[in-house]
């Protein structure tokens, strides 16, 4: 019997093939009492278990296909990084010590402890990080279980759909050497490592669908529509010819969006728009040149930060930092300084508490009080400005006090730096997100301020209509053509043309190909978006004539209401 699931559409594409369920060890843990002359033998079976993960681990990321997405190495990385950290490696043991249990229910009450930490955390891209605790953890019981393998795939020549609970990078590579058109999970989100594999490796993908691993049937017909975010499942003759028709409309568009790589961005009247890429790790830099972006407009420093008991040192950040700016050849790198908030994952003396991370003690908030934290982030970005076009953003600005302690800082940094003889930029261009409402009403006095301004729409729009975009009961509340952030959008677009100085959206809007006329026509000339989506943004920009946006513009500015929008948008697109 057919029938339909939704869940959250990551990576864009129509893919039709047979399920293979990926089995998962996380089902039921039991848990038994260990008798004290046991003990010693129960430890030691826990450390050979962890050994042979790091001991898998260490393979897979030596034997990584030349082509991999660069994102698989960086991935098995921080895996290997969260197997060693001792909170996974040690505090079992003491556990199996304690309380006298089994070591697969020892590490099962260590993780249980870790997820909640991370779920305190604001931040979605870091609260996320939590799903690669679990799926390491998830190895190593595998491991202790006595199945540490996954089973063979039965369709090796035909299209595969992975169907799983979760899916780790590890388990990406391994099936790397099959081919398979699509993957969906039950859990993750649009910024966890599942969703950005998908994106790296350009298939279809949807996650939080919940229960697709219980009610799919291995070897079933199903057909994956990751734009929509729906999964059909045993889908009947029809319903098949039509998803067939989308399938081949689609690879036929992926195709014809290739050829536009080395198309510069110039609309029809002949305007240039920069379209910049969002970076997460230096290795992202390689998938940012095949789509022709020209610049990084937005590197998140906060994957260094990660699933680690102290903060990184400052040359491990310059390193980073360097080699984006070398690779980039003198084409532009906005670094973000870090945007995550006070809790355990990032207060290695875990003495902050916060209530509310979402308006508590987070990005340039914790780096004005954590100003040698902040002071080495300085420095290495600073260091990193000698080796290329570097910027540096500041996150989260909300009042011009913020601004001035921030300018100080810096100020400081490059003295020290002077005082050291370590060469650096002495101009590099200090900007300033705007994603706060009250940032955006003051976008006049900000740009005047600094040297450019960033929008992020993301928690712009999350602040200004006071949804959390993580919970599924307000989700549908997250409207990013409400009157209210569109004109606060305008607002600082208009405000920062005004002091001629360079505005960018670095948002998810930035990457709609749908809302690209739209930000064109408030002003916009330079879009940040995940590398992705730059050749579908490209195309629209292409076909756009500035001069004719106008009054469709000034119709949508002048709505007051979200639904009439919609249709307006459509004219404007057409």
């Amino acid at each position: 019997m057919s029938f339909t699931m939704h869940g959250v559409g990551v990576s864009s594409g129509v893919a039709i093939g047979h399920a293979h369920l990926v089995s998962h060890a996380l089902l039921e843990v039991a848990h038994y009492v260990v008798p004290d002359e046991l003990l010693k033998a129960e430890v030691a079976r826990f450390a050979h278990a962890i050994k042979t993960v790091r001991h898998d681990l260490d393979s897979i990321r030596s034997h990584l296909p030349a082509n991999a997405p660069a994102e698989m190495g960086a991935f098995i990385s921080t895996h290997l990084m969260i197997l060693s950290d001792r909170a996974l490696s040690e505090s079992p043991k003491d556990i199996i010590l304690s309380e006298n249990c089994n070591a697969e229910w020892a590490l099962k009450l260590q993780m249980d402890d870790l997820v909640a930490q991370f779920d305190e955390i604001e931040d979605t891209y870091l609260r996320e990080r939590k799903f690669d605790v679990v799926q390491v953890v998830e190895r190593v019981i595998k491991v202790l279980l006595g199945h540490p393998g996954q089973a063979a795939l039965a369709r090796q020549e035909q299209s595969i759909i992975l169907v799983a609970h979760d899916l780790s990078p590890a388990d990406a590579i391994q099936f790397k050497q099959h081919q398979f058109a699509a993957f969906i999970t039950d859990v993750g989100g649009a910024t966890s490592h599942t969703a950005i594999l998908a994106r790296s490796l350009n298939i279809p993908s949807i996650v939080a669908l919940h229960h697709a691993r219980d009610l799919i049937q291995n070897g079933e017909l199903i057909i994956v529509d990751g734009h929509q975010g729906v999964v059909i499942v045993a889908p009947d003759k029809d319903t098949l010819a039509e998803y067939r028709l989308h399938q081949e409309q689609w690879e036929l568009e992926q195709q014809k969006l290739k050829r536009l790589k080395q198309t510069k961005a110039v609309t029809l009247d002949g305007t240039v728009i920069d379209l910049h890429a969002n970076i997460e790790i230096p290795g992202d830099v390689t998938q940012l040149k095949a789509v022709g972006a020209t610049g990084v407009g937005l590197y998140r420093t906060e994957f260094l930060f990660m699933n680690r008991s102290e903060w990184p040192a400052e040359d491990e950040q310059f390193e980073a930092y360097r080699k984006v700016a070398e690779t980039m050849k003198g084409l532009p790198v906005t670094i973000r300084t870090l945007d995550i908030g006070a809790d355990k994952q990032v207060d290695p003396d875990g003495t902050r508490t916060c209530a509310n991370p979402a308006l508590g003690l987070r990005a340039i908030r914790l780096c004005l009080a954590e100003p040698q934290l902040f002071h080495t982030q300085l420095r290495a970005i600073l260091r990193a400005s000698h080796y290329g076009k570097v910027k540096i953003l500041i996150p989260m600005l909300c009042n011009q006090a913020e601004l001035r302690q921030t300018l100080h800082l810096i100020d400081r940094a490059k003295q020290s730096l002077r005082d050291d003889a370590l060469p650096f930029d002495e101009l590099v261009p200090v900007g300033g997100m705007i994603e706060i409402p009250a940032a955006a009403l003051a976008a006049e006095t900000f740009a005047r301020r600094l040297d450019f301004l960033s929008i992020g729409t993301n928690d712009l729009i999350q602040y200004t209509l006071a949804i959390d975009r993580t919970d599924d009961t307000v989700a549908h509340l997250y409207q990013p053509l409400h009157p209210a952030v569109l004109q606060l959008i305008e607002m600082t677009i208009r405000a920062a043309n005004k002091a001629g100085k360079p505005v960018s959206v670095c948002g998810e809007m930035a990457g709609d190909a749908r809302l690209t006329r739209l930000l064109l026509g408030f002003g916009l000339r330079q879009f940040s978006m995940h590398p992705a989506n730059i050749l579908a943004v490209k195309r629209q920009v292409l076909q756009t004539s500035l001069p004719r946006l106008g009054i469709m513009v000034r119709k949508i500015l002048g709505s007051t209401d979200a639904e009439n929008i919609e249709p307006l948008l459509v004219k404007l697109n057409a």
